[in-house]
């Protein structure tokens, strides 16, 4: 009985999934775009009422489990305010241990035009960015073949 308790004990004080995303404010974007020291960087950029969102996150953890040189972003253009539902969604689809952020400005079109000037805010959005400088970015969900080309 008493090793069941010590279990349960553990088991309280163990964090089941991640941590909710952090805050991005507009101080927070030049860090986020800049350029890695080695590999790649990929911004899943994703929102709660969004239908193929969680599709494109899910291929793009994929995709990083196999490319370790990948590192991978998810950024909700929801409001921290929904950090809860964000956090739940992540749970939900297995995707809670990549880093994640969502927007922390009363004003997110400023945030969407530091990250992309060309985005118009349509999600899924991509961006890529690689230590050699070279940028990329897609809008619309993402199978192997476009992750691949993508990242090329």
């Amino acid at each position: 009985m008493k090793r069941l308790m010590g279990l349960l004990a553990f088991a309280v004080v163990v964090p089941v999934h991640a941590a909710a995303p952090t805050p991005l404010a507009i101080a927070d974007v030049s860090a986020l775009l800049a350029q890695p020291a080695k590999g790649t960087r990929v911004i899943a950029l994703w929102s709660l009422d969004c239908a193929y969102c969680e599709q494109n996150l899910a291929a793009l953890r994929d995709w990083q489990r196999s490319h370790a040189e990948v590192e991978l972003v998810f950024v909700a253009t929801d409001p921290m305010s929904r950090a809860s539902a964000l956090e739940n969604r992540l749970h939900a689809a297995k995707l809670d241990d990549v880093p994640s952020r969502a927007y922390a400005e009363a004003t997110p079109d400023r945030i969407d035009f530091l990250i992309d000037q060309t985005w118009g805010g349509e999600t899924p959005r991509t961006l890529v960015i690689h230590a050699d400088g070279r940028r990329k970015a897609a809008s619309g969900a993402l199978d192997k073949a476009r992750i691949a080309k993508l990242l090329d």
